[in-house]
């Protein structure tokens, strides 16, 4: 191979295997990922020391992680933007490694069709989301065309799909309702302090965010429950859907008549399988991604969904086939150096 010649992808590193404990442990923590192990343990009928050991091993593969960040969409702050970057034959792999690598990137993943690589930005402000397009993006080797749209309104986040759970979260239950976002939670250098602390170990005991912030423990532990209970932060146990049962990941595009935007928007929102949704400019006004157990799965959700939007325009589903980042973090597939064994048992 010359060095000019792009890198081929290597094989994804393979998926830690879960068990029923493995599982009941991510149940607990998937509901309140702060939960103490004694709480964990409890919930889940095994000893404290199996949970720390249990949750150690999953998080080491880097498919299970715990996350926190305040959300910019609902806070009001920056741009964000949905990047749909073709690319010349053979040259995918290193467009989404280049784009991962990007800090202004939130997700960067490919998918079945054209050669494309989509990726969401944030960008403080629109010049330089026209910066980063074309003098960053757009000078790319094998880059060939950029197709963009911003994000004016968040519906539905990652931190709104629950597998291990019946009931659809607050936020999801009033997109489900038609009604719009919260009012968003004044911010102040404090807090995003301590969701700086948080971004670093969201587990991080109260005491010790305490010290780091300089603060009071009661301070601190207040003003923790207080952005806990508000959506704009989003702290959470991020888990890989394959690794959780479902495999099979979805990016879909739906065009409808402005007039009946708001009833698809509720129908797709009582959907549990959609695990981001988002308004955007352009053609296709809905964007949103979904996670299936299966392609029959799948086939039944495009079909029962999509065949019961009224006034729609155009649908468009792509099947994921290699995500290199979410939520901010580039994935283990996207650097596949050696390999991740499956998760030995007690």
């Amino acid at each position: 191979m010359t060095p000019d010649a792009p890198r081929p992808a290597a094989p994804p590193a393979p998926l830690p295997v879960l068990d029923e404990v493995d599982h009941a442990v991510l149940r607990v923590l998937h509901r309140d990922p702060r939960a103490g192990f004694a709480e964990v343990a409890a919930a889940a009928g095994v000893h404290e020391r199996t949970v720390a050991r249990r949750l150690e091993r999953m998080t080491a593969t880097g498919h299970v992680r715990f996350t926190a960040a305040l959300v910019p969409e609902y806070l009001g702050e920056g741009i964000t933007a949905e990047l749909a970057v073709r690319c010349a034959p053979g040259r995918v792999h290193e467009t989404a490694l280049a784009l991962a690598r990007r800090p202004e990137t939130r997700s960067v993943e490919v998918a079945t069709g054209a050669l494309e690589v989509f990726a969401e930005f944030n960008t403080p402000d629109h010049q330089t989301l026209l910066t980063l397009i074309d003098s960053v993006v757009g000078r790319m080797d094998g880059v060939v065309d950029i197709h963009s749209g911003v994000v004016m309104r968040l519906l539905l986040t990652a931190a709104d799909w629950a597998p291990y759970d019946d009931e659809p979260t607050r936020t999801r239950r009033l997109v489900m309702a038609g009604r719009g976002p919260r009012a968003p939670l004044a911010v102040d250098e404090l807090d995003r302090g301590l969701v700086a602390l948080l971004h670093r170990d969201a587990r991080m005991s109260t005491t010790r965010l305490a010290r780091e912030l300089r603060v009071g423990e009661s301070t601190a532990r207040r003003r923790l429950a207080r952005l806990m209970t508000s959506h704009v932060l989003h702290l959470r146990l991020h888990a890989d859907p394959a690794v959780l049962g479902y495999p099979v990941e979805a990016r879909f595009r739906i065009g409808t008549a402005h007039s009946r935007l708001g009833a698809a928007i509720r129908l797709l929102a009582r959907e549990p399988a959609v695990r981001h949704l988002v308004v955007t400019t352009g053609t296709t006004a809905l964007l949103g991604y979904s996670s299936h157990r299966d392609l029959a799965d799948l086939h039944a959700f495009t079909s029962r969904v999509f065949g019961h939007l009224d006034g729609v325009t155009s649908t468009d589903t792509a099947l994921l086939m290699r995500t290199y980042k979410r939520a901010g973090v580039t994935e283990p597939a996207a650097a596949p150096e050696g390999g991740t064994p499956s998760l030995p048992h007690d």
